[in-house]
């Protein structure tokens, strides 16, 4: 197995760089990425990874004098194998507290009241993007795997695929993405430059399935394209969606609460403690993690419930965040009065109803609180993952404890052992407690033993490596499809075969093809560009032209009737050869559509946006023009629908591109192409079709036929392009003058 370098790309490097008088000094960064990454990268070392090598890009945490930047680059290198990305402090204020946490922060976490809407932030959160862009893609080598993490980047994957458009880009966020009720709440060319952003990457993960089916309705009903099981088909790439819970490095904390030094500070916790029970409550300053809707239900716990007085304490420890913004400070200042009404109402003499710490803890006297902590509350209004209940499990030695969290952490979707909780309802919260402080050990232990051995078995390095791994794989199946391109070597040996042979057939579908989807049939008319292409084909003694479409015959006739070529109405139904009249291939019956029609009809009443077009023996409902996402659910109905219908009558149902016709049994391209072929026996033969109705002639080509695709999607076809431009481009070189052309 050929390893390869991993160049992770966060908004911030997993250290702080600090310039006093000329030193630059370097501090870690305390936080889930930076931890669980630096377990994962540690593990690099085994034979079955498919990573090297690692690489750090991000932003340094401090703004660094110019005389500076040229040893910071060196040094980081040298010391922690990453790359700074410099940023001014007016840059990083309207990006990261503008836009990032202004914009971006509350509205994914669903609290759109707090979210502001500035065309400077948005700007600015632009162009932070396009440095980072531009400054990756001066260090990446030709083999490099990256992967970006987080919503401050979500515009990169797109940037970077213009500098490196064959590289494996993954890209993974680790808050929620919200619903697309919330999510449409962004500007519209914010949010279709947001999913575009995303959509420049191969894999795209998230915490949850719930996260992933969001993004994946958003990009159907903001940007108009469907998946198939995850798997987006936009343009020429293919775009993974995929759920990857976060880990934690779970030995890493069961070591920990066995070591002398947590032990030490636990026994001095509990000295300090001398409380029956102890509730431990560790978070982030932040509005996102219910800190005082907790303390509203522990407040309602000692009201009611006066038997928990003097025997309970709750240790509420909130790390700082954010100290320079005015929201923050105010939330700090609501937390700390409402700690001191709660104490000053129900304290006594020996005993202080909440220990309050307003601080930052390092890793052991951390662990040393979860493992003297009875109860963890863990019970944010809105949370990507949250570790921090992972990390309480994990410790547990001796597999006591009680975890209550809230339903709206990503935690929640793995935890389901935990004592699950609404954190809005203040009674629900204070019942979790009475509940969690009066459980028996043995059913203490048996909940902790499941999710202990859950999140032993997925742990960040599991997380991390199916993440690369899957990235991997996503590119496996691009290189497949990009295998197919009709790229300059094909295209010139096509053209030199067609060239050489003394009669060609060119088989051409319509729609899709020669001509892009329009909302309305009757807008699709040919350009003037694919009419010249025809005209000169067909003038050319050695060429027979074919149109095969699913078109009414009047609509072909009208458009094409003046060139000498073929032309196949309704999929083979009609036929036309050059100077004579339309003829039925085969005689058909119609007497089923009166019975079809009003059915059609009344799904089209039902979907705004959708239409019937009746043909002469075949009817189709139209949905292109309607909502994406509720013409996929009736689509799905009314096929299942018209097979009842159809089940006795000599009709069959056929699925295309936004459209569902019924038509008579036995009409395909493929029948009538076949047929055509064979009979004309020519030396060349090239077909170009579309949709999955092409298919049917592409199954039975001639093995030396050259068969096109037009869109990246699986096929029977020999080759794939990715646009109608493409098909004229390909038409225009076939038209070329060259010796021997002519009659």
């Amino acid at each position: 197995m050929s390893k390869r370098r991993l160049v992770i790309v966060s908004n911030r490097l997993p250290f702080i760089v600090r310039e006093r008088a000329g030193e630059l000094r370097y501090t870690p960064s305390v936080g889930g990425l930076a931890t669980g990454l630096s377990a994962y990268l540690r593990s690099l070392d085994v034979p079955q990874s498919s990573v090297k090598d690692y690489l750090w890009v991000g932003w340094p945490g401090s703004t660094v004098n110019d005389a500076s930047k040229a040893r910071l680059r060196r040094e980081t290198f040298e010391k922690f194998q990453s790359s700074p990305i410099f940023l001014s402090a007016e840059e990083m204020d309207l990006f990261y507290h503008g836009f990032c946490n202004g914009t971006l922060w509350p509205l994914f976490h669903y609290f759109p009241s707090l979210t502001t809407y500035r065309e400077d932030y948005w700007k600015q959160y632009q162009q932070v993007n396009k440095t980072f862009a531009e400054s990756v893609s001066e260090i990446l080598k030709p083999d490099d795997i990256v992967w970006i993490h987080d919503y401050q980047l979500m515009l990169l994957p797109r940037l970077l695929r213009q500098y490196v458009p064959q590289s494996p880009i993954g890209f993974f966020l680790h808050i929620p993405f919200p619903s697309f009720e919330i999510f449409r709440l962004i500007p519209q060319e914010w949010r279709r430059e947001i999913l575009q952003g995303l959509m420049g990457a191969d894999l795209v993960g998230f915490h949850t399935y719930e996260y992933t089916q969001n993004f994946l309705r958003c990009v159907l009903r903001i940007l108009g394209i469907g998946n198939t099981m995850g798997s987006i088909i936009a343009h020429d790439r293919i775009v993974k969606a995929e759920t990857f819970p976060m880990g934690i490095d779970v030995a890493h904390f069961a070591e920990a609460a066995q070591s002398p030094e947590v032990q030490r500070e636990r026994d001095v916790l509990r000295k300090s403690l001398k409380t029956d029970k102890v509730i431990l409550s560790v978070d982030r300053l932040d509005y996102t993690k219910g800190i005082l809707n907790r303390l509203e239900a522990y407040e309602y716990l000692l009201e009611n419930f006066k038997e928990y007085r003097r025997h309970v304490v709750l240790v509420m420890i909130v790390v700082p965040s954010r100290v320079a913004v005015r929201q923050y400070e105010r939330m700090k200042k609501q937390i700390e009065e409402t700690v001191g009404r709660i104490n000053g109402k129900f304290g006594s003499v020996g005993w202080t109803p909440i220990i309050y710490q307003y601080k930052a803890l390092p890793f052991h006297p951390l662990v040393a609180f979860y493992t003297v902590s009875d109860v963890a509350l863990v019970t944010p209004l809105r949370d990507g993952m949250n570790l921090v209940a992972k990390e309480y499990v994990a410790s547990r030695a001796d597999d006591t404890g009680v975890l209550i969290l809230s339903e709206m952490a990503g935690a929640a979707k793995e935890l389901g052992e935990a004592v699950i909780i609404n954190p809005n309802y203040r009674e629900e919260v204070a019942s979790a407690m009475r509940m969690a402080l009066d459980m028996p050990l043995e059913e203490q232990r048996r909940r902790n033993r499941v999710m202990k051995e859950r999140i032993r078995r997925y742990n960040v390095v599991r997380w991390a490596g199916d993440f690369v791994t899957q990235l991997l794989s996503v590119q496996d199946v691009r290189r497949s499809f990009y295998s197919k391109l009709l790229l300059e070597d094909s295209r010139s040996e096509l053209t030199e075969r067609y060239r050489a042979s003394l009669s060609r057939g060119i088989y051409l579908d319509y729609d899709g093809t020669l001509s892009p989807f329009t909302l309305h049939p009757e807008d699709a008319a040919p350009s003037k560009e694919l009419l010249t292409l025809l005209k000169i084909l067909a003038g050319d003694s050695r060429n027979n032209i074919t149109i095969i479409s699913g078109r009414k015959r009047d609509v072909l006739g009208e458009w094409f009737e003046s060139l000498p070529i073929r032309l196949v109405a309704e999929h083979g139904i009609w036929i036309l050869e050059p100077g004579k009249e339309w003829v039925m291939a085969k005689p058909m019956n119609n007497s089923w559509k009166s019975s079809i029609l009003p059915v059609l009809e009344q799904y089209a009443d039902r979907l705004p946006g959708s239409f019937v077009e009746e043909k002469e023996f075949s009817a189709v409902w139209h949905y292109r023009g309607a909502d994406p996402e509720h013409s996929e659910s009736l689509a799905a109905e009314l096929m299942d629908t018209l097979m009842g219908f159809t089940a006795n009558v000599d009709a069959q149902v056929m699925r295309g591109n936004k459209i569902i016709e019924v038509r008579p049994v036995g009409v395909t391209k493929g029948i009538i192409g076949e047929e055509l072929i064979q009979r004309a026996n020519d030396e060349f033969v090239l077909f170009i079709g579309d949709d999955w109705t092409d298919e049917d002639l592409f199954k039975v080509l001639p093995g030396a036929a050259y068969s096109v695709k037009v869109g990246m999607a699986q096929t029977h076809a020999r080759f794939m392009v990715q646009g109608v431009q493409d098909v004229l481009a390909l038409l225009g070189q076939l038209a070329s003058p060259s010796d021997g052309a002519g009659d």
